[in-house]
């Protein structure tokens, strides 16, 4: 009931929706490519990268835990 309200209403706004409202200006400095792997700021397709991700997963998911023990064994001044 309420939907045909709305639609009795509002019958042009409920025929289009805004997603966008223009196409992609592609002269224009401000558009970044499109596609798969355009939005990350690193190559996942170089030989060593996963070498390089879980060098990097293991230094961010235990550095926190290294700095607490670092902070509880030090000499208090």
């Amino acid at each position: 009931m309420l939907a045909r309200t709305a639609a009795a209403r509002f019958p042009t706004t409920l025929g289009r929706r805004g997603f966008h409202s223009t196409r992609a200006q592609f002269s224009s400095p401000y558009h970044y490519p499109e596609g798969p792997r355009s939005n990350i700021p690193f190559n996942p397709l170089t030989r060593f990268f996963w070498l390089r991700y879980w060098t990097f997963m293991a230094v961010g998911f235990s550095a926190p835990f290294g700095i607490a023990v670092w902070q509880t064994y030090k000499n208090k001044p």
